[in-house]
């Protein structure tokens, strides 16, 4: 859910620490606790959308499933279902086309509302079943195929967190291979590169941090979201283990510290030139783009760094000869704002 790591300089804590920050979520589905019911001769999942999504994408698209089921024994199933290129893979179903002209005047919000995005997990009825239980027959096969497989029965469900996601390895895009298309590229990307970071570290002035954490896609909420104080805590167990600990130590160890908060940000498509400002988005190719500030429209909702941070962080990339570019993520009245990010 949310993991902090520390490379200890040879300065005290109290001076402050770089801090590379990013989040490991990504939009998705996630299974209800009582999600399993048949319906006409088919077999479904309830679901509700994780983070913002385009609902409309998530329809006759191959998903997998992938989580963990806590039986009450106190163990721990883990589940994957549908990258194997021997598994099955799930879908939600959609209208064909010869009967979707009503749904076609919809606006693109309502054309597939949440309540239909269940998944589609089976059609085949379980054999030899008594008359009383044969109306469920579907479910049924498909619970015995959970058991066999994973030991697990519906009441499992209630303790499970079971997400669904598009299924499918990364892949090179386009013929010059330039660009990754993949399924939660943001925040992987920016994961990924600041865990190399703190991996390279070898001798340090200041102590590194590299902090990847839970629930940015619904507002950094919960226990592992930024908004707990999980990494306060972290921070307080790291100068008790190095012998530094004191209340005003924590506190100027935060109040000194530099992070820079990695995210992804909007690179330039002519496709959708509308929604960009030109001169202040980011562009493929052009390096890593830092985002002053966040918010939309009025900065409402905003981070703003400083000007001092941004000039400080100027002269670091010109010395080490960095290519990079500074954005907003689009027009002030379509959205705006975004993050302090990098950009492949």
């Amino acid at each position: 859910k949310i993991v902090a790591l520390f490379h200890v300089g040879t300065e005290e804590l109290s001076g402050g620490m770089s801090i590379l920050c990013a989040h490991i979520d990504s939009p998705r589905l996630d299974v209800k606790q009582n999600p399993l019911y048949e319906d006409t001769d088919l077999a479904y999942l309830d679901t509700h959308y994780y983070g913002g999504v385009k609902k409309y994408q998530w329809v006759t698209l191959p998903l997998a499933m992938h989580g963990v089921v806590a039986k009450k024994d106190g163990s721990i199933v883990e589940i994957s279902i549908g990258e194997d290129a021997e598994d099955p893979v799930l879908y939600i179903t959609d209208l064909l086309i010869h009967l979707s002209g009503k749904q076609l005047q919809k606006k693109a919000a309502e054309v597939i509302e949440g309540e239909m995005l269940d998944i589609l997990i089976g059609s085949r009825p379980l054999a030899e079943l008594p008359d009383d239980s044969k109306k469920d027959a579907v479910k049924q096969n498909v619970l015995k195929i959970l058991n066999e497989k994973y030991g697990i029965e519906e009441e499992d469900f209630l303790s499970a967190e079971l997400e669904i996601v598009p299924a499918g390895k990364a892949r090179d895009c386009g013929l010059d291979r330039s660009m990754i298309a993949a399924y939660g590229q943001d925040d992987r990307v920016c994961a990924f590169t600041s865990l190399l970071a703190m991996v390279e570290v070898e001798n340090t002035e200041y102590t590194t941090c590299c902090l990847l954490v839970d629930k940015e896609e619904i507002g950094s909420v919960g226990a592992t979201g930024m908004r707990s104080r999980n990494f306060e805590n972290t921070v307080a167990e790291v100068l008790s283990l190095t012998g530094q600990y004191s209340d005003l130590a924590l506190r100027r160890c935060l109040a000194n510290s530099r992070m820079l908060s990695s995210d992804v940000s909007a690179a330039f498509d002519p496709t959708y030139a509308s929604a960009y400002e030109k001169k202040n988005a980011a562009y493929f190719g052009r390096g890593m783009v830092f985002n002053k500030f966040t918010g939309s429209r009025g900065k409402s909702g905003s981070n703003d760094a400083n000007a001092e941070f941004m000039a400080q962080i100027r002269g670091i990339l010109k010395d080490a000869k960095v290519a990079y570019q500074t954005a907003e993520l689009g027009k002030v009245d379509v959205g705006g704002g975004g993050t302090i990010a990098y950009i492949m």
